[in-house]
């Protein structure tokens, strides 16, 4: 079981204002899950291969390709614009 005394300074640590009821019940809690881990420790695990991920993922990749640009639309947006400067939208400088 946790100590008051540990539970106040996690608390503390996570800059949490716990009651006395809560720092009972936090204590509590943390030694359930600390006994918890204290089981999966017994569990044999020397014959399971270690894994990063559960499924198998491939990373899909595509080419890196530039595509062609309609100057239709490139046009249309341009004109479109409040300001611009030859075939590009004119914006104030953000610094």
């Amino acid at each position: 079981m946790i100590s008051k005394k540990e539970v106040e300074h996690i608390a503390k640590l996570a800059r949490l204002g716990l009651s006395q009821t809560e720092i009972k019940k936090l204590g509590k809690d943390l030694s359930s899950i600390l006994d918890y881990f204290n089981l999966l420790k017994k569990v044999d695990v020397s014959k399971v291969e270690p894994t990063s991920h559960s499924v198998l993922v491939k990373n899909v990749m595509r080419e890196d390709e530039a595509k062609k640009e309609n100057l239709d639309d490139v046009n249309e947006l341009v004109a479109a614009a409040p300001e611009r400067r030859e075939r590009y939208i004119k914006v104030k400088a953000v610094l």
